[in-house]
């Protein structure tokens, strides 16, 4: 993988009196400087990044948790893991048990110890994190547009393409500038 775009070869073209000239390729302009150089740059640190990001996210509102009324999602958790366990689960542990898995993501995530581990949990997570959307609809999305909890749940897509990403990557797939 190089650092800067590569040249084009010299391309040959029939003069006027047929024979062939070799013409030159055109050196690279500064902007196809600049484009090779980000490219590069972001070839190499931005799953690195969004691992980072998306792990501080999961981080903040898995601690939120941790302290009653400082989760704007508290509700939303406890209500989904009690709906998804049909009850045997309570709020209070749902909410405990939400906190400690979302902690345990954002730390792996941030420090990329134990990744596939907290990969594998993010994805059993994605289950729950999802699934108001199936469960509550209703609440979510009402005939007058989403609701403010429907808007937090909604940016969760994002939440999930971004852990597809970083497990790709986590998994051997790799960002890579053409030949």
């Amino acid at each position: 993988m190089s650092s800067a775009p590569t040249l084009k070869p010299a391309r040959f073209a029939p003069s006027p009196d047929n024979t062939f000239v070799r013409h030159a390729a055109p050196a690279p302009s500064v902007v196809d400087r600049a484009v090779g150089g980000l490219a590069t740059v972001l070839t190499r640190h931005s799953v690195t990044a969004l691992r980072i990001s998306l792990g501080l996210v999961f981080l903040g509102f898995g601690v939120l948790k941790f302290f009653p009324g400082m989760s704007p999602a508290a509700e939303l958790a406890e209500r989904t893991i009690g709906t998804l366990t049909f009850g045997l689960v309570g709020p209070t542990a749902a909410l405990l048990l939400t906190a400690i898995l979302e902690t345990v993501i954002g730390l792996t995530l941030v420090t990329g110890l134990f990744l596939r581990t907290g990969l594998v949990i993010l994805a059993g997570a994605m289950v729950g994190i999802m699934s108001p959307l199936v469960l509550f609809f209703g609440e979510l999305f009402p005939a007058g547009g989403p609701t403010l909890t429907g808007q937090y749940v909604l940016k969760d897509i994002v939440l999930v393409a971004a852990a597809a990403v970083v497990a790709a990557a986590a998994l051997g797939a790799r960002l890579r500038l053409p030949e």
